[in-house]
C-alpha cells in the first residue's frame, strides 16, 4: 500500500525528536505562570496554522498527484540542463575550431604581409612605368595625327 503522503512519516518523526529533546521546565515563576495565563485566551482565538507554526514543525501532507507533477516538472529541469550543457559543450568546440583557424590564418598572414611589403616599391614602381608608357603613347599619337594631316595636304 502506498501511503497517501511521502512526506507525513518524516516530519512526525522529526517533530517527534524534537519534543525529546526540548528541555523540561522544573520551576516556573510566578511571573511567568502570571504570563502563561494572560496568553492563554489569546492562543484560543488565534487560528490553527499560527498556533501550528508557534508551537513546531508541522507533517507537510503532499498528495501523490502534487508529487507525481513536481517529480515531472525537475525531470523536466533536467533534460533541461542535459540539453543545455551540450549545447554548451558543442558552442565550446566551435569556438575552439574557430580560434584554431583564425590562429592558422594568422600564421599564413605574416609571410604573405612580407611578401606584400617586399613587392609594394615594385608595383609603385610599375604604375609609374605604365603611367610614363601612356604619357608617351599619347606624344606619339599627337605626332603621328599631325605627319597624316601634313600628308594629306600634300596629295591635294
Amino acid at each position: 500500500m502506498i501511503p497517501e503522503s511521502l512526506w507525513g512519516t518524516e516530519t512526525e518523526a522529526a517533530a517527534e525528536q524534537q519534543v525529546e529533546f526540548e528541555p523540561a521546565v522544573e520551576h516556573e515563576t510566578s511571573d511567568e505562570v502570571a504570563v502563561a495565563e494572560a496568553l492563554e485566551p489569546q492562543l484560543e482565538d488565534e487560528p490553527e496554522q499560527e498556533q501550528i507554526e508557534a508551537h513546531g514543525p508541522v507533517a507537510l501532507a503532499v498528495s501523490v498527484d502534487d508529487f507525481s507533477a513536481l517529480e515531472e516538472r525537475v525531470l523536466r529541469a533536467v533534460e533541461m540542463l542535459k540539453h543545455e550543457r551540450q549545447a554548451r559543450a558543442a558552442a565550446e568546440v566551435r569556438i575552439a575550431e574557430a580560434e584554431d583557424c583564425a590562429a592558422k590564418a594568422v600564421a599564413q598572414l605574416g609571410p604573405l604581409q612580407t611578401e606584400l611589403d617586399q613587392t609594394k616599391p615594385l608595383v609603385e614602381q610599375l604604375q609609374n612605368e605604365i603611367f610614363s608608357l601612356r604619357a608617351e603613347r599619347d606624344t606619339v599619337r599627337h605626332r603621328v595625327e599631325r605627319l597624316l594631316e601634313q600628308l594629306d595636304s600634300l596629295e591635294i
